[in-house]
């Protein structure tokens, strides 16, 4: 049984595919059990953040931006502040909370389509770099933009796009039922013949 397996309280966490993939990737989950009493490992935690950095761009714009709101900093209440639904419960107790701010527009004005798409690549490889290393992240969509736009004082070239909670795996245990349920509910996706469209 592997400590993952142990501290959350499953069975497995290990995807099931129809072919073998990358582990990392496999095993990749997002918990909402954080262990409060672990510091952050600020290693760990640049490595994710180069690890977003060197993610693909649209002819290499890079308009990924993120804020790094570490549990105890006033940016981190600031985040907590504008976090909706069961996200409030759960999401203090991580080490850091991420937010992934997209520059949707250049210093010039123009318009980057492609700027959240962008953003979501640098947050997927921040997400498999942490898991890499023993961390773990919970990405959210569950906040308020404009509260978060007003607090860190964005003006229109950039938006938030997401909030990403990143620390130590905790047990289930702590959390409300409803949400222990989820916790260690069988991971799930749709089978691959009804995402592909089109296969030649």
């Amino acid at each position: 049984m592997s400590l993952i397996t142990e501290v959350s309280g499953t069975t497995d966490r290990t995807a099931e595919t129809s072919t073998p993939i990358n582990e990392v990737l496999a095993e990749r989950w997002s918990p909402r059990s954080f262990d409060a009493s672990v510091p952050l490992d600020e290693r760990q935690l640049t490595a994710a953040l180069e690890a977003a950095r060197w993610a693909p761009s649209a002819a290499n714009s890079q308009p990924s931006r993120f804020i790094v709101a570490r549990r105890g900093s006033r940016a981190f209440d600031s985040i907590v502040a504008n976090l909706r639904g069961f996200n409030t419960v759960w999401a203090v107790a991580a080490g850091a909370l991420v937010a992934g701010v997209a520059e949707v527009r250049d210093a010039e004005g123009v318009r980057r389509p492609w700027a959240k798409y962008d953003l979501g690549q640098a947050m997927a490889q921040f997400s498999m770099q942490a898991h890499h290393d023993g961390l773990h992240v919970h990405q959210m969509g569950g906040f308020d933009a404009e509260g978060l736009r007003t607090a860190f004082s964005f003006d229109e070239r950039f938006e938030p796009v997401s909030v990403a909670a990143v620390g130590t795996l905790a047990s289930p245990d702590a959390l409300p039922d409803s949400l222990r349920e989820r916790e260690v509910a069988p991971r799930t996706r749709l089978p691959l013949s009804e995402l592909v469209l089109v296969s030649e």
